[in-house]
């Protein structure tokens, strides 16, 4: 009973943590430290610029888990926590662009 304690009281840490991160997300100087992208990758033409960044945070967390789980050394969980942090904050920003373009349909 108390290893399932410990394990929700964890979980609930970690959610905690990405929801403030996703919170205090500022592309331009959080994104260089989880992706190597230069300025040209990361300013652009939206959505489609959200588009290509949430396609290679998508790689590089696939990388990161797969470390994680073989126990590899170059495992980092602070970067997978900044990795999750990210996507969270790009998807929402998709999200957000996906909303102003359909209510822009609907009222023009």
């Amino acid at each position: 009973m108390a290893r399932q304690t410990l394990r929700l009281t964890a979980y609930r840490a970690a959610h905690a943590v990405i929801a403030d991160g996703k919170r205090a997300y500022d592309r331009g100087r959080m994104l260089p430290r989880v992706l190597p992208l230069g300025p040209d990758d990361i300013f652009g033409p939206e959505p489609e610029t959200t588009r290509r960044i949430v396609l290679k945070l998508a790689s590089a967390l696939r990388t990161e888990r797969a470390r994680g789980r073989a126990g590899h050394w170059t495992y980092d969980l602070n970067r997978h926590m900044g990795l999750l942090q990210a996507m969270k904050a790009e998807q929402e920003r998709l999200a957000q662009c996906a909303r102003e373009r359909l209510i822009g349909r609907i009222r023009g």
